[in-house]
Formats: structure tokens, sequence, C-alpha cells
């Protein structure tokens, strides 16, 4: 197939009118007419542009040879970064994807940002990199200025502290350490009450009481990682836990609402209720007592469910009352994605969650707090190498810098209006095809469930979309924060030329 270019389909009007073009050519001719709008990322490209088939025959020659040292069956397209630019995501091929999958939610600024570029040729950067630190031994005389002029200038209402990490998964596993820590030294009488002779010898053989009979209680459907730890509160998909021992820790039902959601009201409120009722149930009687609750405000490997503002109030409500802490895991929603900065800012909770963790977007990862006894009371107890990564908090604060300077937060949500608008019209004219549509008021954090689901992403990819599933049968919209309206309809075209083509 002949590369199609923006510019070439506007030289040549006449011949344009005069063909029937295939559903891909027509496509790429009306994305070019959308991309006139002024971008967020002066130079990207004004549409999808592609060469071959996808995997084309580049791509497959190199999986084929990357597959002799490295497992290749996950793999969805074989990118060059090179030629990656904003929005847009390039394949070894030369096929140039509007990209609405952002590698699995973690681009904010899009491919090969210019202010990141120059902040990664910054003597700063390279000394990071160059002479990476042990955290909790050696940090950079800098560092509590790189962390408050990044990581905690963003910080969740409320926290003012941060313990860094590595990803997500450990993320979430050291928040998890921090509330067993927390609940323990509460049980024994407060930080400056020594272990027992019985609770050090026991903790060496994995025994009580050194090593505590706590739980932490999730959600089925939900997903905090593939750890070890943080493997047991995974609750997505058989395949993430097959094989693995794992924790008995208590589950609770996720609200599971209906959609149109100004139809089913009651249906949900009492949906949501019987899930508080159900959690609190689990915290007052389970066998091994939850020292915490860890929930996504938007469940998203496990399908993108949503819950309203009510039942995280509700839940909130209810960990205070049995002073159990709340863990509000935002690897994948924070960082803009929802409109707010982050996505339990939509809650109007009124305490703030105990812990928050984050990753992806911020290209780094740890967790918040604002109480200083979730900090152990002795040193090496929340400890590790790395502890983080210096380079990458400086990436972040050059990330939040530009979210500033772009007005990005408030982008998303106005684009994720638009988008949803749009969406609604598609739902409204093919309800089979855009079924359960979902993330109104959430930025561009959407999803609607698709009965043929694998089979429209593949047809995405051959319109020049790059585009995630979750769950069951879910389609998930993950674009990055410079996603703009003229984005917004090169994707609905694409879409509604999916369904068709059925």
């Amino acid at each position: 197939m002949a590369l199609l270019r923006a510019s070439a389909s506007l030289a040549r009007p006449a011949a344009r009118a005069a063909r029937t073009p295939t559903a891909r050519r027509a496509f790429c001719l009306s994305a070019s007419r959308m991309a006139a709008a002024p971008s967020l990322f002066a130079g990207e490209p004004s549409g999808p542009a592609l060469k071959t088939d996808i995997p084309g025959p580049a791509s497959k020659k190199a999986t084929e040879d990357l597959h002799k040292v490295f497992d290749t069956r996950s793999l969805n397209m074989l990118t060059d970064y090179k030629k990656s630019l904003g929005n847009y995501i390039a394949d070894a091929d030369g096929n140039v994807l509007l990209d609405v999958y952002a590698q699995i939610a973690s681009i904010p600024l899009g491919y090969n940002n210019p202010a990141l570029a120059k902040v990664a040729q910054t003597p700063e950067m390279v000394n990071a990199i160059i002479n990476r630190p042990a955290l909790g031994n050696f940090p950079p005389e800098d560092w509590a200025e790189v962390l408050r002029t990044g990581i905690l200038k963003v910080a969740p209402k409320g926290l003012d502290q941060v313990f860094t990490a590595m990803a997500g998964s450990d993320a979430n596993e050291t928040a998890y350490k921090a509330a067993f820590m927390w609940r323990r030294q509460q049980e024994r009488g407060g930080p400056d009450v020594e272990f027992t002779a019985e609770e050090t010898s026991s903790a060496m053989n994995n025994q009580s009481p050194g090593a505590s009979d706590l739980s932490i209680l999730s959600f089925k459907t939900g997903f905090h990682g593939r750890l070890f730890g943080s493997l047991s509160t995974t609750r997505s998909k058989p395949i993430h836990k097959l094989d693995i021992p794992a924790f008995d820790w208590p589950q609770a039902t996720f609200p599971l609402l209906k959609y149109p959601l100004e139809e089913h009201v009651e249906e949900n409120a009492a949906a949501e209720k019987a899930a508080l009722d159900e959690v609190e149930h689990l915290i007052k009687n389970y066998h091994i007592p939850p020292a915490a609750v860890i929930v996504e405000p938007i469940q998203s490997e496990g399908g993108d469910n949503h819950a309203s503002p009510a039942f995280f109030r509700g839940l909130r409500e209810v960990t205070k009352k049995h002073n159990v802490l709340l863990i509000v895991d935002e690897v994948q929603t924070g960082v803009g994605a929802t409109g707010k900065f982050w996505a339990h800012d939509h809650w109007d909770l009124p305490t703030p969650p105990d812990m928050v963790t984050f990753s992806k977007k911020a290209q780094t990862a740890g967790y918040y707090f604002g109480n200083p006894e979730l900090r152990p009371n002795k040193p090496y107890r929340q400890f590790n190498t790395w502890m983080g990564d210096p380079a990458r908090a400086i990436l972040f604060r050059a990330i939040v810098d530009e979210i500033e300077r772009l007005d990005l937060v408030n982008n998303t949500a106005r684009v994720g209006d638009y988008l949803f608008g749009k969406l609604e019209g598609l739902a409204s004219k093919y309800p089979g095809q855009f079924a359960n549509l979902r993330g109104k008021g959430q930025g561009t954090f959407i999803a609607f469930d698709n009965p043929r689901r694998d089979e429209f992403l593949k047809k995405a990819k051959g319109m020049g979309i790059n585009i995630g599933g979750s769950g069951e049968s879910a389609v998930r919209l993950r674009p990055m924060l410079i996603f703009q309206e003229h984005h917004a309809d090169i994707l609905i075209e694409a879409l509604e030329k999916i369904v068709k083509s059925w």
C-alpha cells in the first residue's frame, strides 16, 4: 500500500473526488482535513499513514529475531521510537498510527517531547543517570529540592510526604508494608515500644507474632500489580495469578454499574450500598483482619469499572470508622487523565486517603502519605537499594512543568467532554457496538464494551489507530494529555468505519 500523506491528499482534490477510495484511504484523507487545528505538539503528523499491513514484513522479521532472546508472545507492535512523534506511534515498517493506548496509559506528553528531550540532555540528568544512587543511604545533596519541585509539588491534598519506588506494583507493595507496620505499631502501644524477643525470633520463621496476621482488602476485578505481594490483591484475570502462592486475603464486590447512569439510579445506588456493606462486614469479621483497603478510582485492567463519588466517600467513612487505612491506587488514573490531576479529586472526600500510589504517566513511582506515623519506627524497615530513581524524578518534574505551562489537565477535561459527546452519537447509532459507554466527566478516561472486542482492536490498527482493551469486552481509551479535538475527530471517524465494515 502506498504511503498516504496529508499533503498529497490536499494537493490533488480533483483526483480525490474522481475515485472511490478504500476504507483505509478514505479514513486517512479525511483525517488530514481534521488535523488543521493548532497542535499542542508542533510538528507531529497530521493523521495516520499506513504503508503496509500490520505487522508488515520488517516487523515480522525483527520480531522473529527478537523472539530468539526475548518472549514476544505479548507483543502488540514493534515500535520505532525514533520516528514516533507526539500522539503518533510508528512501527518498524514505517506505519504511523494515532496512539490512544499510550504504552498502557503511561506516556503523558507525547513521543519525543522536545521539553523532555531538553531536560534529558542537561548536566543534572546526565549526572543522575550515570551516578545512580542507593537513595536510602546516599541520596543526592539536592534530593529534597528535587522532590519538592516535582513529585511533592503535585501531591494530593493532605499528603505532604512521599516514599519513592520503581513501578506501580512496587509502590503498592511498599504501601502495604507501611500499613502493616502502622497497624502493629498501634497494637503494640506506639513507635517507642520495642519489639519483644518472641516477635524477633518468630519473624525469622515466618510465624506470628513477628509475622503479623493481617491482610489487605481489595476488590473483585481490581488490579494492583503482578509482583508477589501485590498479586494477592489483583483480581482481574486468572492468568495473572495461576501457579503463584497467594495470601488468604479478603475481596469485596466492586459495584457493577448499569448504563446509562441516569436510567439506573436506584439500581446503581443499591449496588454501591451492598458493596459498602460487604466491605464493612469483611473488615469486622474476616479471619485475617485487614490493615488497609486498596481501591482504584476506576478499575482499569478489570474492565474500566466505575463507581460514583458517593461510593468512595462511603468507603472513606467505613475505613475511618474501623481504623483501617485507605490506599487509593492512582497508578493508571493519576496525573491528569481524568480531567483532575488525581482521580480521587472528583470525590470531594471529607478527609484525604491515607496513602495514594502512583506511577505510569509520572514516569516514576511511589506512594504519598501525610501521617508521620506511616514512617516505620526504625531505619531499614522500608528500604531497598534504589528506592526510586532520581533521573525519573527529574523527568517527572519536567512533566509537571509542561502540564502546568500548557494547562493540560483542563485540556484533558475539555477534550474528554468533546470525545464523550461524539461517542454518545456513535452509541446511539450503533448501540450494540458501543455498549455501556462510560467515563462521562472523567476526562479522556473513557471506555465502552464491544461484543467482538479483539477483532475491533485489530481492525482499528488497520484504520491507523492503536487502541487497547481491558476486562472481557471493554475497549479503553488512554490518550495522552496532549490529545485534542482534532485527534478525537480522527478517532471517531475510524471507530465508525470499523462498525460499518461489519
